[in-house]
């Protein structure tokens, strides 16, 4: 609770639009640029500005901000978005891992890093579970 007795929403408790858009820039920098990530690296195309916006504005929407990224696509979420793509359980495990660094290198409060990590991992395990189930 704020002291005006109001919820503090995760977007106010990570310091807005600035702090997002710094975990999501140090996230792709890490998937560009580190060797772990390759297979990850590699489902994107060669110009990451477009994703870097794109989750930007859904996390920004996610985490109590403003919801401008779910205005402009309705009807569209994290499953359908990543529907046709091939993840597998190692890229599942590699997105949750760089994401996990990102939070842990942009000085994100522990715990609410936690809590993110946590409710990542449930979405990349049941995105790699969909693919899995899709392709047999």
């Amino acid at each position: 609770m704020s002291e005006s007795g109001t919820s503090t929403t995760p977007y106010e408790s990570l310091g807005g639009e600035a702090a997002v858009r710094r975990f999501v820039d140090r996230f792709y920098d890490l998937m560009d640029s580190e060797p772990e990530y390759a297979a990850l690296r590699a489902m994107h195309a060669p110009d990451l500005a477009p994703m870097r916006r794109s989750l930007a504005g859904f996390l920004t929407g996610w985490l109590g901000g403003p919801r401008h990224w779910f205005e402009e696509n309705v009807g569209v979420c994290v499953m359908s978005a990543h529907g046709a793509l091939p993840i597998s359980a190692e890229t599942s495990q590699q997105w949750t891992d760089a994401m996990s660094r990102a939070l842990s290198e942009s000085d994100i409060d522990a715990d609410l890093a936690s809590r993110m990590n946590d409710a990542f991992g449930k979405m990349a395990g049941g995105m790699a579970r969909m693919a899995a189930n899709r392709d047999r």
